[in-house]
């Protein structure tokens, strides 16, 4: 299901997540991990939610399978462009390229220059500087129309 650079990311990111280092994510890992990211107080019920998603326990194998199941296919379209619009609260349908660039230089999984070359590349801004999120979620769900050739 992954290549062997996949699992080692997987495995670097497992290890960030369990927190107490004891092979299992259980609870409090998830609730240090936000600690970590800055969310602070995060309720029992979201991260009830997030532990019943997994049928036991999570060790690496079950949080791998976890990882598989949800990469099988993207989230769905509306998904995705819903993430998106919480950065859009005017509803236009685009994102200033330079938020858009800040926030995925600076938080989380950074995108690298490299990367954020390549994307301004596949879904360039228009002259205002918008970046279309709605094009974004279409080809990261259907696949660019030119992939299809």
């Amino acid at each position: 299901m992954f290549d062997q650079t996949q699992i080692q990311e997987f495995k670097e990111a497992f290890t960030v997540i369990d927190q107490n280092r004891d092979g299992i994510i259980d609870k409090e890992d998830l609730r240090d991990t936000f600690a970590a990211m800055g969310r602070l107080n995060v309720k029992n019920e979201e991260l009830d939610a997030m532990m019943k998603e997994a049928s036991g326990p999570i060790n690496f194998t079950v949080f791998l399978n976890m990882f598989g199941e949800k990469l099988k296919g993207a989230d769905p379209e509306d998904v995705i462009t819903g993430a998106f619009k919480v950065l859009d609260p005017e509803g236009k349908g685009t994102i200033k390229k330079q938020f858009l660039e800040e926030l995925l230089t600076t938080q989380c999984d950074r995108f690298s220059h490299e990367e954020i070359k390549n994307m301004w590349a596949a879904f360039p801004p228009d002259v205002g500087g918008n970046v279309d999120y709605k094009n974004i979620c279409y080809v990261i769900t259907h696949g660019d129309a030119k992939d299809q050739e």
